[in-house]
């Protein structure tokens, strides 16, 4: 069996350990990852930021690195991947608004394809109106926009994550652990049905 290709939507000012950490492991897991941000062309980078919990009443962010797109989102064909990864940071604030992110989401989440959303990355899942009924983690300054999308917010420790069907959520990249083992199990058994 070929192996499974997922699609990682990501924009400007995504959080750098929810990108590359996610994307370097599932890489190494064997999966094929295509990285691709709406505007951007494969070749071409977006800017990162890097949020801490340093002690205050919110995190702090700083500029992270450069991370480099692997495919062109304008040249994407949904129906192709058999995944999906929404890193969060800053740029779900702005990705939600483009009505080619919302569809794509659409796609996996109706079709049923595994799912994986971190941190802010449920402000795209809230916009696409796809998690009504679910239970789903996010950053806990997300947790309106959750429960405005109809959705139970899972109230767990920043390190944990929730899976729901086809979708694995957690609350910050602390959480990678918990939220890409759940994510690859979610993954294995979509492949074993499709094998049966």
């Amino acid at each position: 069996m070929s192996a499974k290709k997922l699609l990682m939507i990501t924009g400007d000012f995504t959080e750098d350990y929810e990108t590359m950490v996610p994307f370097q492991t599932l890489l190494a897991m064997g999966y094929e990852v295509d990285a691709v941000c709406p505007g951007k062309k494969a070749g071409e980078t977006v800017a990162t930021c890097i949020h801490d919990f340093e002690g205050d009443q919110t995190y702090s962010e700083k500029r992270g690195h450069n991370f480099t797109l692997n495919a062109t989102f304008a040249d994407v064909d949904v129906a192709q991947y058999d995944a999906l990864v929404i890193p969060g940071g800053r740029a779900p604030e702005y990705l939600r608004l483009d009505a080619d992110v919302i569809a794509a989401v659409r796609h996996f989440m109706e079709e049923g394809k595994p799912v994986a959303a971190i941190c802010h990355g449920a402000q795209i899942l809230s916009a696409a109106k796809v998690i009504e009924g679910r239970t789903v983690s996010a950053y806990p300054a997300c947790r309106p926009e959750v429960e405005q999308a109809g959705a139970t917010y899972a109230d767990i420790a920043i390190d944990g994550a929730v899976t729901d069907g086809n979708l694995v959520t957690a609350p910050a990249w602390p959480a990678h652990p918990a939220w890409l083992s759940q994510f690859n199990a979610v993954l294995s058994a979509d492949a074993s049905r499709a094998a049966a």
